[in-house]
């Protein structure tokens, strides 16, 4: 897998800083089941309001069920379809928007199911996994296609595979899967006493 530590103002913990979203997937290799079961068991471990664990994950295994992956692959959008191509899992992740605990609405369910897919995320990178999230895809379709009760929203796809080849990419992201990773400033996202006055180092 190419290697794009983060350039970070401070040290943070490698697996962190190491952590990205290739594209570049080998279409042929299978994913172990297990970790597949890893990946899950750790977005399971996240926190969430009042623990409610709103997370729903629906995987789809080119390997296991060939049928059902396309009918996930056939949500993407053209873009994502063009490196996505034959990617061995796709994942698909909900928000409940109500809690279990009391059916009342739960409006850090969103949020959580982040926290939850990151947990998942960095669970693939320590396995050495590609784990990409993509908001490009047809919500509704999906909703449709797998019979999702309305009460969850659709929040990401995820392909998941073992590293590629970034050569078989098409031109634009293979550009993309190697340039060098940007992120804005500390000072443009936290704020300390005001909105207006930047976080300081």
């Amino acid at each position: 897998m190419t290697e794009k530590p983060a350039s970070t103002s401070v040290p943070i913990h490698q697996l962190l800083a190491g952590r990205w979203s290739p594209r570049a997937i080998d279409q042929q290799a299978p994913v172990a089941r297990h970790y597949l079961v890893a990946l899950l068991e750790a977005a399971r471990w996240a926190p969430s309001c009042f623990g409610d664990q709103p997370w729903r994950y629906l995987v789809l295994d080119r390997f296991h069920d060939r049928d059902h992956w396309q009918l996930a692959w056939n949500c993407l959008t053209d873009g994502n379809k063009a490196w996505v191509r034959e990617t061995p899992v796709l994942m698909a992740s909900f928000a409940d928007s109500a809690f279990r605990r009391n059916g009342k609405p739960n409006r850090w369910g969103q949020h959580d199911v982040g926290a939850a897919s990151e947990n998942l995320a960095l669970q693939g990178w320590a396995l050495g996994l590609v784990v990409h999230q993509m908001g490009g895809f047809d919500r509704e379709r999906l909703r449709e296609a797998f019979g999702v009760p309305e009460q969850f929203t659709a929040m990401a796809m995820i392909a998941i595979g073992h590293p590629g080849d970034p050569g078989e990419l098409p031109e634009e992201k293979r550009i993309s899967e190697l340039k060098a990773r940007q992120r804005v400033p500390l000072a443009d996202m936290a704020f300390e006493c005001h909105w207006e006055a930047g976080f300081q180092i």
